[in-house]
């Protein structure tokens, strides 16, 4: 539950949710609270199966709801649409899909190879779009609502300094694409959101940042980097019902970095 005085029921108990690239980082917290929320939640991971399957035993353990760990490389079109038929099979029709999942190439524009620019292209916006596109046609058939959630970045709308311009360029067509898609789908009642995340303290990161936090901490004005749970707390409020008048829309969760 969403920790305070006020606990909010978000009406998620025995939706399906799937979660991309959710083995580590951001996407473990947002299934971990999923989890919580009483949510079944499909645990996407390419290159992590052990992680994976660690985290669907911890959540089946700890809040009692069923959780699988699936593979798919969200960049291919039969993996993905054999990810959702496992989903279904194992836990029901997916309501609940969240884009997490995201690759940074990180050399400057003038450095960067052909090869890793498309790889990027492919897991951040191509692989966003199959999930999407699977999701609303599997909805529709059932003339069913959902949730779509796509985790962007607060490099989309500021942009970066340290050679991540295809990251930022994938980032930003996040957002352009969640607007239309969120037109094309109110009719259905299938609402889509973006989340635009600062810095989080993650594995990428951690040697970093504990060698020179104060580096990382002085970028945003609240004085520190995000902690994954403060941004999954955002990412599964616009899973819920609770956002029933709210598409299309961009929800700053960067310490004050965007200012979006």
């Amino acid at each position: 539950m969403l920790k305070g005085n006020i606990n909010m029921d978000l009406h998620l108990k025995n939706k399906v949710a799937l979660v991309t690239g959710a083995a580590s980082g951001l996407g473990k917290s947002i299934a971990l609270l999923l989890a919580e929320e009483g949510a079944k939640v499909a645990i996407n991971y390419r290159s992590r199966k052990e992680s994976a399957d660690a985290l669907a035993v911890r959540i089946r353990e700890k809040y009692g709801v069923d959780a699988i760990a699936v593979y798919a490389d969200v960049a291919d079109e039969t993996g993905v649409r054999t990810m959702f038929d496992e989903t279904e099979k194992q836990l029901g029709t997916v309501e609940i899909a969240v884009n997490n999942a995201a690759y940074c190439a990180n050399p400057e524009c003038a450095d960067l190879t052909l090869d890793e620019f498309q790889k990027c292209v492919d897991i951040n916006l191509r692989g966003m779009f199959l999930v999407c596109r699977e999701t609303v046609r599997r909805l529709r058939l059932r003339k069913s609502a959902g949730n779509i959630v796509n985790i962007s970045s607060q490099a989309a709308v500021r942009g970066s300094q340290t050679g991540k311009t295809v990251y930022d360029m994938t980032k930003a067509g996040i957002l352009g694409f969640t607007r239309s898609l969120a037109i094309e789908t109110a009719k259905d009642g299938i609402l889509v959101n973006a989340v635009l995340p600062g810095i989080m303290h993650t594995d990428i990161i951690a040697a970093a940042y504990e060698a020179e936090p104060e580096r990382f901490n002085r970028r945003a004005p609240l004085g520190r980097i995000g902690r994954t749970e403060e941004i999954a707390h955002v990412a599964v409020f616009l899973c819920s019902d609770r956002v029933s008048y709210m598409t299309g829309a961009t929800v700053d969760v960067s310490g004050g970095l965007a200012m979006h």
